[in-house]
């Protein structure tokens, strides 16, 4: 009988030992919309119109049933809104709506209980109105206390360069075609998820990944990415990973939807430099970088010299303009394991010459 428990233990252990340490995402971690559930239904962007003007909100998903709509007037970041005035709404599901007042109470920047949470930093925000929402389905209605009436419907935005194929002559990275694994032959990691739709997920602690060939000069850069949907997790839990080019600088990857866009949120040059905009769209979401690096030019007798340099473009709104890095680097492209199944697709490379 002890023989026969030992062997049965020993059997077990080895299956637990043989099996991947990325076999199951963290609890409350989902990667379709399908295992996500309402929650993940409810939170997006709308579009519509307070009265005579145009509005956007960004509704977050916050776990439970629980959100916080933010209320942008001029339209969406990247698509109308003036960059300075936001309000805040309170939501929880009641039924087959998802009912929202105006935020109030003592509220802190990604508190982790719903009912402290603040997407800005500064509560109440520039511009606080008081407004009143409801959703149903795609359709948005609601109340601003002046008295004007709100009506929006959910869209799914899509970055101007999804898919885009790359040119003649450039350096292929991770292949994409829709339907089809892609290949991890040109990294140094294989153990990352090669999933049937065409992108490989970071499979969690396995490490991050970087290409075996190394770049330098000037190029242009283009990668996919897609963060899961965790709703009760904040800050750098909720769909951290990061793209460090061959310049070296991190580019933050984030489920920074619906927040301020500070440097380490999406978008961000890690804990250095901020968006001009936060464009990041909702988990679940592909969404897009394009990287351009300029290596500047060395100290030339009578001339200054031209710091090497980024400017990004994130889901087709530029977020860093010539943004100054010092000295020029060369090195391979990585992309971060910060614990979290971020998946990446479609990642080309054009070297240019001058």
């Amino acid at each position: 009988m002890w023989n026969s428990t030992k062997k049965s233990f020993l059997t077990i252990a080895l299956f637990l030992w043989a099996v991947p340490v990325s076999a199951a995402p963290k609890p409350g971690t989902y990667t379709t919309v399908e295992a996500a559930g309402r929650d993940c239904q409810v939170q997006g962007e709308y579009v519509g119109k307070a009265g005579d003007d145009k509005i956007g909100i960004q509704v977050i998903a916050l776990g439970d049933g629980k959100f916080q709509a933010v209320f942008y007037p001029g339209g969406l970041p990247g698509d109308g809104w003036n960059g300075k005035h936001r309000s805040l709404c309170q939501g929880a599901i009641d039924g087959k709506r998802v009912n929202f007042e105006p935020a109030t109470g003592n509220r802190k920047y990604m508190a982790g209980n719903p009912d402290q949470f603040s997407a800005t930093e500064k509560f109440p925000p520039e511009g606080h109105r008081d407004i009143h929402l409801s959703i149903e389905g795609s359709r948005m209605t609601g109340k601003i206390k002046d008295g004007s009436s709100i009506a929006a419907t959910r869209v799914v935005r899509k970055s101007p360069t999804l898919g885009a194929k790359p040119p003649k002559g450039a350096v292929v990275l991770m292949p994409y075609e829709p339907g089809k694994k892609t290949s991890l032959a040109a990294w140094t990691n294989d153990k990352w998820t090669l999933l049937d739709t065409g992108g490989a997920q970071v499979a969690q602690r396995s490490g991050s990944n970087r290409t075996k060939q190394a770049f330098e000069g000037k190029w242009k850069l283009h990668i996919e990415f897609r963060s899961p949907f965790q709703p009760k997790a904040r800050s750098q839990g909720r769909g951290n990973s990061g793209v460090f080019p061959p310049g070296g600088r991190e580019i933050q990857v984030l489920d920074s939807f619906g927040l301020e866009g500070k440097p380490n949120e999406c978008g961000g040059i890690y804990k250095s430099h901020s968006p001009a905009v936060n464009m990041c769209y909702p988990p679940l979401t592909w969404q897009t970088y394009d990287v351009t690096y300029d290596p500047g030019t060395p100290t030339q007798p009578g001339q200054a010299a031209r710091p090497a340099s980024y400017h990004i473009v994130h889901n087709g709104v530029v977020i860093h303009k010539k943004l100054e890095l010092g000295k020029p680097r060369k090195g391979g492209l990585s992309m971060q394991d910060h614990g979290n199944p971020v998946e990446y697709r479609n990642i080309w490379m054009v070297l240019i010459d001058e």
